[in-house]
């Protein structure tokens, strides 16, 4: 059962699509979603290895937290509005009987923030990077490899369904990071009305997709094979079944190779996280 969904936001214009997927799934789940906002430091933003008077340190350094402030009021204001929109209620004491949100606000770095909060909540929520203006990349990263929890990715909706995760793909090559994919998304697996299973049918090593379909009917789950003859680009094919199945959310394990390799050279991970449409849970 998901009851506790984090959501690091800055203040990039990213944080209503995010907090839009997470109230959805609060509201299936009677879930509560903690909202953290990673606070930039004012001794963080001076300028590194550059010598500057005592008196014009202290005046940066004020001037600094004076925008920080301001800039925290206006977020907060948007997300308390917003959350008021989505029907989530603000709350420092959840009941787990209706969804619920929180406030959160820490000085620091952003992937501090995401270790310290992630390692304890169901899911964490995070957008889809923008390569174009170098946003999110660092905050999918911190959470998929320093919290060891599932990482929904949200890409940009303007109409986030309340339906998200009844219809759900899971992509599967028997790999430790497929398995724990689905190991620590069950809570959603159990509650989807539709279940496919994507795969070329060619396990190498590890549990093959026979496998995966007898651990889940163990379970109570019932699913689909697909299984299809992969192209050039794995990636691009999970994506294309995964919407041909009329799945809503996609589950996979992330980066098999290093995040720096399918980064630099490619990979499916790489190609499902730059061009998913639909949001993705990846687990590393």
């Amino acid at each position: 059962m998901i009851r506790k969904i984090l959501i690091p936001v800055r203040g990039d214009g990213k944080g209503d699509n995010v907090l839009a997927h997470a109230a959805a799934l609060a509201h299936r789940f009677k879930a509560h979603v903690k909202i953290t906002h990673c606070r930039a430091r004012p001794e963080d933003l001076m300028p590194f290895g550059v010598p500057i008077p005592a008196f014009l340190k202290k005046q940066i350094l004020e001037q600094a937290s004076g925008v920080a402030d301001q800039e925290e009021v206006i977020l907060k204001a948007e997300i308390f509005a917003l959350a008021e929109m989505l029907k989530l209620r603000m709350t420092e004491e959840p009941t787990g009987k209706s969804a619920s949100a929180s406030w959160v606000e820490e000085p620091g770095r952003q992937i501090d923030v995401i270790k310290r909060h992630g390692r304890l909540a169901d899911i964490i929520c995070v957008a889809k990077p923008d390569v174009d203006r170098n946003l999110g990349t660092n905050s999918l990263k911190a959470a998929l490899f320093h919290t060891g929890r599932p990482v929904i990715m949200c890409p940009h909706n303007d109409d986030v369904t309340d339906e998200l995760g009844k219809c759900i793909a899971i992509a599967w090559n028997g790999s430790i990071e497929a398995a724990r994919a689905v190991a620590l998304s069950l809570p959603l697996i159990e509650h989807a009305e539709n279940i496919t299973i994507l795969t070329t049918g060619r396990e190498a090593s590890g549990a093959s997709t026979d496998d995966l379909v007898s651990y889940l009917h163990l379970r109570g789950i019932d699913s689909t094979v697909n299984r299809f003859e992969p192209k050039r680009v794995v990636g691009m094919d999970l994506l294309k079944h995964a919407k041909e199945a009329g799945a809503n959310l996609l589950i996979m394990g992330a980066y098999g190779d290093s995040h720096e390799k399918e980064t630099m050279f490619g990979g499916n991970t790489q190609y499902v996280v730059d061009n998913a449409e639909m949001p993705v849970i990846l687990v590393h």
